[in-house]
């Protein structure tokens, strides 16, 4: 639905061994957690294994199983998530940033038992920062 802002501009960054960067949700109204689908990452045509995919939103993190049966965390519009997965990355360089979406919107109805599912897409070219810890 709106597939060019779900990366932010300038938000990569690395620790050297995992890549992180802030998504924004490709759809007009807030969904639970649990309406998040699957998510890719990828760095220069690296893909990140599934298992180190993490999700950060609301000050929380979670592996995207954690996310299915989750109906208490929303994402909105206006906040952006941290999607991170294990890249080996360097700073100082140009990257191509791939982010990959899969969203279900549980309140349009398009079969028996069935929802409306999209699928979303952004690139992004952009230097990578220095992670700093928490």
């Amino acid at each position: 639905m709106i597939p060019d802002r779900i990366i932010e501009q300038g938000t990569l960054t690395t620790d050297g061994t995992r890549a992180a960067v802030e998504v924004r949700l490709p759809w007009y109204r807030a969904l639970p957690a649990s309406c998040l689908g699957g998510a890719k990452l990828t760095v220069d045509g690296v893909e990140a294994p599934a298992e180190s995919l993490r999700w950060e939103m609301n000050g929380r993190t979670f592996t995207l199983a954690e996310l299915v049966p989750n109906t208490e965390e929303w994402w909105f519009p206006a906040d952006s998530a941290v999607l991170s997965g294990d890249i080996p990355l360097e700073g100082d360089a140009d990257h191509t940033v791939e982010v990959g979406l899969v969203l279900y919107i549980p309140y349009i109805v398009i079969g028996d038992d069935e929802v409306l599912h999209i699928e979303e897409h952004d690139t992004k070219t952009m230097t990578a920062r220095k992670a700093v810890a928490a």
